[in-house]
């Protein structure tokens, strides 16, 4: 999977879910090499830009995607949630049963869900 808007990054996959989530890291870590380096970062294209601009290869099954991407600012934020108590004892559990904070576990958790990892 290639993705147009930032040269040189691609994700590849067995299948199109894996393609994605790859194409994702990448993007990721594509972005903050940049971010490191003090490097601009291109503007994003829509969808309908890409298609206008971009060779579609459609015949080779190609298709176009928006792959939604978080980027850390590195500034932990304080944040005042509300959850159910069973909830909150099974996200504890398992957060420890995967040696990760609570916090971590719910921000990574939440990292999932947006990016659409399952």
């Amino acid at each position: 999977m290639r993705v147009p808007d930032l040269p040189g990054c691609h994700g590849g996959g067995a299948s199109p879910e894996e393609a994605i989530a790859d194409a994702t890291s990448a993007v990721r870590e594509w972005i903050e090499t940049r971010t490191t380096r003090h490097l601009p970062l291109p503007a994003a294209r829509t969808v309908a830009q890409l298609l206008l601009q971009e060779e579609l290869n459609a015949a080779a099954g190609e298709s176009a995607v928006m792959i939604p991407v978080l980027v850390d600012s590195g500034r932990p934020v304080r944040a005042n949630l509300s959850l159910d108590a069973g909830l909150l004892a099974a996200i504890d559990e398992e957060a420890g049963r995967r040696g990760l904070t609570r916090s971590a576990f719910i921000a990574s958790a939440a990292r999932e869900k947006i990016e659409g990892h399952r």
